[in-house]
């Protein structure tokens, strides 16, 4: 096999290769940073959304605590709306 007359130019080659791969890594390592930030943020906004409706389940439940004296706990327009909610169209929950 024929050996390179300079082989300083191999050096040279070595070391462009080496920097190139090292900007498309960090590159990467950007991208791969903007991505956990963004998931960082998500979960934030998710875990406040969840702390919002465990105060407000709670808040719910106190009311219904206190109305439960009363033997009505809700009222048919109260049942009409709850069934057309989870139905998803105009429609009563009575037959």
């Amino acid at each position: 096999m024929p050996r390179n007359p300079d082989p300083g130019s191999d050096r040279a080659a070595i070391g462009a290769t080496l920097a190139a791969e090292a900007a498309l890594l960090e590159a990467h390592e950007r991208l791969l940073q903007e991505a956990i930030d963004t998931v960082d943020a998500r979960i934030e906004a998710v875990s406040a959304a969840l702390r919002d409706l465990r105060r407000s389940a709670a808040s719910v439940e106190a009311q219904e605590r206190e109305d439960a004296g009363d033997g009505l706990r809700h009222s048919v327009a109260d049942f009409d709306d709850v069934c057309r909610t989870w139905l998803d169209r105009p429609t009563t929950c009575r037959s």
